[in-house]
């Protein structure tokens, strides 16, 4: 489809082909730097959108899926199971043994998982890995969210799980355990953050004397942005801080936001303008709930493109969505600036984390995409949700 950005309806996301494949290249790039075995796995519960899987895939990714409906997902668009990362709670029993039986990457994360290898063949030798609890405000308190900033994930060591976990690992002949597993996301993103995880899990290796075949870091990652870590930074403060012992492990990444946010915009119009209270209230066919749905934003990345040149106003104005909901409001234009109007566009930039994924089915369904091609074509890759797609597998 050979039109510009201006002219695609609204709303839509765009995402940008060429600027996924370049952050998946330059993440792996960057760790091949420093160390002889890595692997990269998308997170597919970040932006599980099918045309991102396929890109992923083709270059070089495994999908990193934290339930047996992304599981299914990864397998449907052509992961083998061999590259497939699988980790969280909601694994089911079958896909489970499946993916270890296998040859996935599987992170025990519960103890219902440490029953289920007891349904192991036992005429096979299986490997899995187990994911270590961080407890941010304990390991690195600079990069806490909150005081007590524990998780609910992994096995403790400090409580005793994970020396229980690791002692029923050993009750099972059948069974190596081959990796550990040490996501957290911390609120800084911090270079620091994962320097100081890194030096909790070498300590937890050393404690118990683990020999892995990998160490799975996880993400929570910045991708490209002015002033912040880079894939290399990071990629340095792992060879860092590792000794040398594990630095020939396979080191996995497992990337969401610094992968797909830059990658996609959302392009959005003006429909309304009203003026009361000394404000401006400017109504847009966007919705905070397609590129904020955790709602904790104030502003974003955007560009206003004036459809014609318009008066200086001197109030200010409140942009908001088209729902019902009083705070479906996305941000503010300061006094002094040119006022919008009916025809107007926004488009707001670095919202593909996490959007696609948890945008709601609320008053106005999933709105089109469209793929950006490095030749600066554009291609519809999802249809906008009717009333038709709403109500399928519904009785009525």
């Amino acid at each position: 489809m050979n039109m510009s950005k201006n002219c695609l309806p609204t709303p839509s996301f765009i995402l940008d082909a060429l600027e996924l494949k370049t952050c998946i290249e330059s993440f792996g790039k960057s760790l091949l730097h420093k160390f002889h075995k890595v692997v990269v796995g998308y997170s597919v519960k970040t932006n599980s959108l099918p045309y991102c899987l396929t890109v992923a895939k083709n270059h070089g990714c495994f999908a990193e899926v934290v339930s047996y409906h992304e599981y299914a997902l990864a397998l449907k668009v052509g992961f083998p199971v061999s590259h497939i990362i699988y980790n969280g709670p909601l694994k089911s029993e079958e896909s489970f043994l499946e993916a270890i039986m296998s040859g996935a990457i599987v992170n025990i994360e519960t103890w219902r998982e440490l029953k289920w290898l007891r349904k192991l063949p036992l005429n096979g030798r299986y490997k899995v890995g187990i994911r270590l609890n961080v407890d941010i405000s304990a390991v690195s308190p600079a990069d806490e969210n909150h005081e007590n900033d524990d998780s609910r994930f992994g096995f403790s060591a400090e409580s005793g799980d994970f020396e229980k976990a690791l002692l029923l690992l050993k009750e099972l002949p059948n069974v190596t355990l081959a990796g550990l597993h040490t996501h957290r996301t911390s609120k800084t993103r911090s270079l620091d953050f994962y320097r100081h995880t890194l030096e909790y899990a070498q300590s937890i290796i050393k404690q118990y004397g683990l020999s892995l075949e990998y160490l799975d870091l996880g993400g929570g990652y910045f991708g490209p942005m002015p002033n912040k870590p880079t894939f290399e930074d990071y990629a340095d403060v792992f060879q860092r801080t590792l000794c040398d012992q594990l630095k020939n492990l396979t080191i996995i990444v497992e990337p969401g936001n610094a992968l797909v946010a830059s990658a996609f915009d959302y392009i959005s119009e003006v429909i309304d303008v009203k003026y009361h209270n000394h404000q401006y209230y400017v109504t847009t066919d966007a919705t905070r709930n397609d590129i904020d749905p955790f709602f904790h934003k104030e502003d974003y990345f955007k560009t206003i493109q004036h459809l014609s040149p318009s008066t200086i106003v001197h109030d200010r104005q409140i942009v908001s969505g088209s729902t019902c909901l009083e705070y479906d409001r996305l941000f503010t234009v300061d006094k002094g600036e040119e006022l919008l109007q009916e025809g107007d566009r926004i488009i707001y930039h670095r919202v593909g984390a996490y959007t696609l994924a948890l945008t709601p089915l609320f008053i106005h369904y999933f709105p089109k995409i469209y793929v950006k091609h490095a030749d600066g074509t554009f291609e519809l890759i999802r249809e906008e949700w009717s009333e038709n797609e709403f109500i399928q597998k519904s009785k009525y």
